[in-house]
């Protein structure tokens, strides 16, 4: 029978609007026989309701494992990351935003190889597979398979989608990276420093995306896509060893 744990690290920058509802759609997922979920909501300094609503929301529901950090100022979601993951419990650890464009009921989709025995890390693709994505931005879909061209060229990896939300890891492997970017720069730091890690298994798996607007509240801009080439050539060509 299968068992352990998933540890959901959510972290959260004036997201009042939706979290409550990512909760929601969190608890309704359904993983393998088993296995258990805990959840690490993490306030980035959120000036909205956000915390109060997820004080609220745990204490309606006390039957759910939900934890609530975070600083009172903004650090940037690598920053708020950082603060879930070293709260995290679980055997394996999922990035889940808090702003409904990625499906927690495609858990299971990232968990089958790591539960497998074939993967270490699992990224969710939005440029695989047949699921729905909500047409949007056409710049976005450019850098993003610039900066994963560029990321793949230096780790020698052959991802589709290296700026994915959805990135679901072993946790000692995860624990095991000295992380150090506060922003969006997460994204291309973890994957450069995964590709190092001696006999790793990395795999994607084609996911849905609901993308939202600038109006909904996207907050990555195109000083974020210049910090995340910088980040590129930083951990890849100065910064070599994946634990530091």
């Amino acid at each position: 029978m299968t068992s352990g744990l998933l540890s959901v690290v959510i972290p959260a920058f004036n997201e009042a609007a939706t979290i409550t509802q990512i909760l929601d759609q969190i608890g309704a997922s359904r993983l393998p026989g088993g296995i258990g979920m805990e959840l690490i909501v993490v306030d980035d300094g959120s000036t909205d309701r956000t915390r109060e609503l997820v004080e609220e929301y745990a204490s309606l529901r006390p039957g759910i494992s939900l934890t609530l950090v975070g600083s009172k100022q903004n650090l940037g979601k690598g920053a708020a990351l950082r603060l879930g993951v070293s709260r995290a419990s679980g055997d394996w650890i999922i990035i889940q935003d808090a702003d409904l464009e990625y499906d927690p009921r495609e858990y299971v989709l990232l968990l089958q190889p790591i539960q497998e025995g074939l993967a270490d890390v699992v990224y969710g693709s939005r440029f695989m597979g047949g699921n729905p994505h909500r047409v949007l931005f056409f710049w976005h879909t450019i850098g993003n398979r610039f900066l994963t061209f560029l990321s793949n060229l230096f780790t020698n990896l052959n991802l589709t989608d290296m700026e994915t939300g959805y990135k679901m890891f072993r946790a000692p492997l995860l624990k095991s990276l000295v992380l150090r970017e506060n922003r969006f720069g997460f994204e291309p730091e973890v994957t450069a420093k995964v590709s190092r890690v001696p006999g790793v298994r990395i795999y994607e798996v084609g996911i849905s995306y609901y993308g939202r607007t600038y109006d909904q509240g996207k907050k990555i801009k195109w000083k974020d896509g210049t910090r995340a080439i910088w980040c590129i050539l930083k951990y890849n060509l100065f910064s070599r060893r994946p634990r530091s």
